[in-house]
């Protein structure tokens, strides 16, 4: 049985999301849900519309890192998409989701709750 998010962030599916525009022309999307394992699927997206661009990327979990590594924005879409499943902490767990553009420096900033 899938744990809920805290009160007032639950949907139909239990799950949260949030979107938001990064420091240069970048769009950012972050969403937590509930999986089957009681843990918590953690999924960042950073849409440039631009293919090719490298991105340094981390996931910090209640300010520890729990995740960090680079991409690259495909071809086809110009996104690029990092998954991982996540301890679920007691009480509220807090995602922080940062992606940094290489060449350029622009920076994307996510914060979700679960």
């Amino acid at each position: 049985m899938a744990v809920p998010p805290p009160s007032g962030y639950a949907s139909g599916d239990d799950e949260v999301r949030r979107s938001g525009s990064c420091s240069g022309t970048a769009d950012w999307e972050v969403r937590a849900k509930a999986d089957d394992d009681l843990r918590i699927e953690f999924r960042g997206k950073v849409d440039s519309t631009r293919p090719g661009q490298v991105w340094r990327w981390k996931i910090k979990h209640n300010g520890w890192i729990s995740a960090s590594g680079s991409a690259r924005t495909s071809d086809s879409s110009g996104s690029f998409e990092i998954r991982r499943s996540l301890v679920d902490l007691h009480g509220t767990d807090r995602f922080v989701f940062r992606a940094v553009r290489q060449r350029t420096g622009e920076v994307c900033r996510a914060v979700i709750d679960w």
